[in-house]
């Protein structure tokens, strides 16, 4: 008897032995409102009594995806969630969180309902203003989950996120001689980082970023210099950088970073980034590098010459694609004190430019910066380009044609000011358009400046805009936020009505702040002559001050 009984014993710990093994193998489907997501690779878990791994069908078989993300959960007193990201068969990073595994706190329920044939438990929580609810089993002695939620309560086998996004097992499957750590085994040996950089390194690896100035001066200067990529022009306050760039994937979003800081400059000041066109005979490099007098010159009888404007058969304008406005005197300034106050370190411009990246993709290009200002210091900016797959994007138009940009960048090498809207005409532009233009869009940036308080940067003024003799866009370009920005601007004046100069509504721009673009429906454009009339109904000078405007066009068509 004695035999028999130690042959039961042995029997029974290899039979423990051998469920221990057993791993089970879930497969989950997503629904949308009820509707079921179609998907061809499904999030799936492999998971024992003492581990588990989250991560996706690919995840485990030879159709591998990378970037491949998993979260390898270990069951103890102290749990541990490893997330894993494989960037390929050889880098991976790992980061351990002992920590945020238990941070959401569930309400349990009396409620229970079958799935899969298993009797689930229903269990409630709130993250990040989302409502969770988990159906879950806890007499399994298995933490299995589509995502680290839940996990703490045992076999999670629905999720739900605001009763309208729902992850839900589909099929359960037992697999033998399967350990969920055998997917992850380089990873488990390596030095893990910590959670916060870890999600900095994902983060930044899904996107390109592409340099364009660091830590650059903007200033008022004879002596200025310039190396093989980054050249400096009209006396310091316009950089143009050289640069090769990679070809971008259809479908991708581009962005344009700057951020900006005084040097010295205590002053709001205009700035623009733009691209300038090499294809034509003349560019506005001709006239930065051999003076104003290269650029092709517009004359509406008032006796002035405003050169580089306007499209001819022979000259291009530079393309705008974002204006920016500095604040008073950030950084530089903000030993200047204010009770309750804390002021900004930098202004940061981000914009959209996707619409450029025929102009931008596999190309060397110069783009150009400018600020306008008088001052030694001037500004200091960086400025980066970031490039995001995204296939679900809207495909950016592929045709670009600028038309007209009368923001005076050459403003410290003679380049007139736009006052040219004191004709009530305004200005047209005659264009040819070498071929079709589908879908077309006038992008059209707008900002009044001048004057006091009787200026067109302080009064409402209605522009208007004709194509082909059609109007096309009447509007009055205003911005009513410009109090918004007050951190941003510490050396900004303060007036008797207890108003700063910061907080003044102006003619769509604020002290601080990125105007955007308009973008205007044409319909499609036939190959041929068009025109082009922006009308402006600009101000009267008052003794030594002006009005004018800064107005940017470009024809986007596919």
């Amino acid at each position: 008897m004695k035999l028999k009984s130690i042959i039961l014993f042995i029997f029974c710990i290899q039979a423990i032995y051998i469920q221990a093994q057993e791993a089970y193998q879930i497969t989950y489907e997503k629904f949308s409102n009820g509707k079921k997501v179609e998907e061809t690779n499904p999030i799936q878990v492999l998971a024992n009594t003492h581990e588990t791994i989250i991560g996706t069908q690919n995840s485990f078989n030879q159709y591998k995806k990378y970037p491949n993300e998993l979260f390898y959960y270990t069951k103890s007193q102290s749990p541990i969630i490893s997330t894993v990201t494989q960037f390929d068969s050889i880098h991976s990073i790992i980061s351990n969180d002992s920590v945020s595994f238990n941070k959401a706190v569930f309400t349990l329920t009396k409620e229970t309902k079958r799935i899969l044939g298993l009797r689930c438990k229903k269990g409630t929580t709130s993250i990040n203003s989302n409502t969770i609810d988990v159906w879950y089993v806890d007499n399994m002695n298995l933490n299995a989950a589509p995502t680290t939620v839940g996990l703490n309560l045992g076999f999670v086998l629905e999720y739900t996120r605001n009763n309208n996004m729902t992850i839900k097992a589909s099929k359960i499957e037992r697999q033998k001689d399967i350990n969920p750590n055998q997917y992850i085994t380089k990873e488990l040996a390596q030095q893990p980082v910590d959670l916060l950089t870890y999600k900095d390194i994902i983060w930044k690896s899904k996107f390109v970023n592409i340099s364009l100035l660091k830590d650059q001066q903007i200033n008022f200067s004879a002596n200025f210099s310039s190396n093989d990529s980054i050249y400096r022009f009209a006396n310091g306050t316009v950089v143009v950088r050289k640069i090769k760039l990679p070809e971008f994937k259809k479908g991708s979003q581009l962005f344009l970073n700057v951020n900006q800081i005084s040097n010295g400059d205590a002053y709001d000041r205009t700035g623009t980034v733009f691209i300038i066109p090499t294809t034509s005979e003349i560019s506005l490099m001709d006239g930065l590098q051999k003076g104003i007098n290269q650029l092709p010159v517009y004359t509406n009888g008032n006796g002035e010459k405003y050169q580089g404007y306007f499209l001819t058969d022979k000259y291009t304008p530079a393309v705008e694609i974002m204006r920016f406005f500095t604040p008073f005197g950030v950084n530089k300034f903000n030993h200047i004190q204010l009770k309750n106050q804390t002021w900004q370190n930098k202004a940061n411009y981000r914009q959209e430019i996707t619409e450029f990246q025929s102009l931008l993709s596999n190309k060397e290009v110069l783009i150009g910066f400018f600020i306008g200002n008088y001052d030694q210091g001037g500004h200091i900016i960086s400025a980066n380009i970031t490039v995001h797959p995204s296939d679900g994007a809207t495909i950016p138009k592929n045709k670009v044609q600028p038309i007209f940009n009368t923001v005076n960048v050459m403003e410290m090498a003679g380049q007139e000011y736009p006052t040219l809207f004191d004709d009530a005409n305004g200005f047209t532009v005659e264009f040819t358009l070498k071929e079709d233009f589908k879908n077309t869009k006038l992008r059209f940036t707008t900002t009044g400046h001048g004057g006091w308080e009787n200026g067109d940067e302080f009064v409402p003024k209605e522009n208007t805009v004709f194509v082909d003799g059609q109007k096309v866009f009447s509007l009055i370009p205003w911005r009513q936020d410009c109090g918004s920005y007050r951190s941003f601007n510490p050396a900004s004046g303060n007036f008797d009505n207890g108003l700063s100069s910061s907080d003044y509504s102006r003619s769509n721009w604020c002290p601080g702040t990125i105007t955007n673009p308009y973008f205007i429906n044409l319909g499609d454009l036939k190959a041929g002559k068009h025109t082009v009339q922006v009308k402006i109904p600009q101000g009267k000078p008052e003794g030594t001050s002006f009005s004018y405007w800064g107005v940017s066009g470009t024809i986007l068509g596919e």
